[in-house]
């Protein structure tokens, strides 16, 4: 369990950073699993301070934020798109022409 807490603590502690955190999301979009993409979303909220201080940032309440990242979170594009950005990060969309999987 000791190596579960540091990865945990590693993983949080590099996703600080805006750059790890925006190719982490994508990465987890890139599967195609919405529950993992709440799970990577609920690990960037918690490295930018927790879902308490980014549901503050981005005027939502802490209720609403964690309904949305939860297992069956379905949020909207609105209140996705508010989030990300009070994180500092916004979802874009790209070609996938020229890419290994296109």
């Amino acid at each position: 369990m000791a190596k579960r807490r540091e990865y945990s603590r590693e993983l949080i502690g590099s996703l600080r950073e805006s750059g790890e955190a925006a190719a982490y999301l994508n990465a987890a979009i890139g599967e195609g699993d919405r529950e993992l993409f709440l799970l990577a979303l609920r690990n960037v909220a918690e490295a930018q301070g927790g879902v308490a201080a980014v549901a503050a940032k981005a005027s939502m309440s802490r209720e609403s934020v964690y309904r949305m990242l939860s297992v069956r979170g379905n949020p909207e594009m609105k209140s996705l798109c508010t989030l990300l950005q009070s994180m500092g990060l916004r979802l874009a969309v790209e070609s996938a022409e020229g890419s290994a999987e296109g």
